[in-house]
């Protein structure tokens, strides 16, 4: 008998027929003779619509009581589920992320699990119930307050508690069938991996794949928990993702994936005077508005103009609060303007096999030249090699470099 945690996302319960149907799944599962934990996140657009409410009689919600609202959609959806499984005839009990031993730090909106002492979801397994968790959220020790997690917050929900169960398998159900060498979607050749090393989610989940949270994915790795991506509503083996290397490539390693996201900004400023911690200025400024930064570039139009140009990428969302940052550092730094551009996207090639493929780089800007996409800006790592260009030529350049690396042949081995 194993210990399994499953976690279904807001499109695998958006209604409660489909709850209805996760719950027949979670039935079945217990039938087997595992003992289950369920993470459930809200149903379907249920967050946007809080969200929606709150801004409806504040323009400016208190995050405290943001917070407050937004954790009830996911009591709500692991409530519901919980019902539909007894009503099949099996022993359920919901729990809220605090009911169920989270505990994060207090940053409302986007706090951080701290630590999980999960003795009631023990107890409730130890008297043979299912038991659901709603994912999240969690209690700041400190102020006693309900927090919420942020974006993949229900993903890091369930691998925690998978980490404090000491739990076989932790199972991501979504709506795809696993991860795959890019999104199908863009790309028909796309292929579903058997296989991913933590470090290669990573990268992909960083570039933009959307499978996992990166967050969900750094507690996985930390905490040495087996992740299982799989469809919720099929029977397929899905997408492991482990701390084993072992994927059938022989030494050389292999290449993973394209990815790409669409969520980032370019911010540009220009005039920056050349002089030591101008430029630690204007990044202190990005990162005290919030905001992370992605790729930077920093250019020199010559020596003796003693100025420079510093263009980086952020997170769309966090974009407007940087550039008002800096603008409000502008007199004080001396650089002459600072500009936003969100008609961009990034792309990026991740694989172990860049270590042992010296041409990759040359391979990745060849692809994109053929296909006739603009490089802005380029960064490499040890396994990532990634370039901005215009978002009409997204498409173009995930085709090509999913075919430059041979990513639409047939996978030799497992597939990671």
């Amino acid at each position: 008998m194993a210990l399994i945690v499953q976690k279904y996302g807001g499109s695998s319960v958006r209604s409660t027929e489909l709850v209805k149907r996760v719950a027949e799944r979670v039935v079945a599962t217990r039938a087997e003779g595992h003992d289950v934990v369920v993470v459930l996140s809200a149903m379907g657009d249920t967050t946007d619509r809080l969200l929606d409410l709150a801004r409806q009689v504040s323009d400016l919600p208190s995050p405290r009581e943001l917070d407050m609202l937004l954790t009830t959609g996911e009591r709500m959806a692991n409530a519901l589920a919980a019902m539909a499984i007894q009503a099949l005839g099996a022993e359920a009990c919901s729990l809220s992320g605090p009911q169920a031993g989270v505990l994060t730090t207090s940053a409302y909106g986007k706090a951080r699990i701290v630590d999980v002492a999960p003795r009631r979801v023990r107890q409730a397994l130890d008297r043979g119930a299912i038991v659901l968790v709603a994912g999240f959220q969690g209690l700041n020790p400190e102020t006693e307050d309900i927090t919420t997690l942020g974006r993949g917050g229900s993903d890091t929900t369930a691998i925690a508690l998978a980490a404090a169960l000491k739990a076989d398998i932790c199972e991501i159900c979504t709506d795809v069938d696993g991860v795959y060498t890019a999104d199908p979607r863009i790309v028909p050749e796309a292929r579903r991996l058997d296989h991913l090393t933590f470090e290669a989610m990573q990268e992909m989940a960083a570039s933009g794949a959307k499978v996992l949270a990166l967050r969900s994915v750094e507690y996985a790795r930390r905490c040495g928990v087996t992740v299982l991506v799989r469809s919720s509503s099929g029977t397929g083996p899905g997408t492991t993702v482990s701390a084993s290397a072992d994927d059938g490539h022989g030494e050389g390693g292999a290449i993973t994936g394209v990815a790409h996201d669409v969520s980032c900004a370019k911010v540009t400023v220009t005039g920056v005077p050349d002089l030591p911690g101008t430029v630690a200025r204007v990044f202190r400024a990005v990162a005290d508005a919030g905001c992370e930064i992605d790729t930077a570039v920093q250019n020199v139009p010559g020596p003796e103009a003693g100025v420079t140009d510093v263009t980086f990428l952020l997170p769309g969302e966090g974009a407007p609060a940087a550039v008002a940052a800096l603008r409000g550092i502008r007199a004080e730094t001396g650089f002459t303007e600072v500009s936003q551009d969100d008609d961009v996207a990034k792309v990026s090639v991740v694989g172990s096999g860049m270590r042992a493929r010296p041409g990759a780089a040359a391979t990745f800007c060849e692809a994109l030249a053929e296909a006739g996409v603009n490089i802005e800006i380029m960064s490499t790592a040890e396994i990532r090699i990634s370039a901005v260009c215009r978002t009409a030529r997204l498409h173009d350049a995930l085709r090509a470099l999913h075919r430059a690396f041979g990513l639409d042949k047939p996978a030799v081995g497992s597939g990671a």
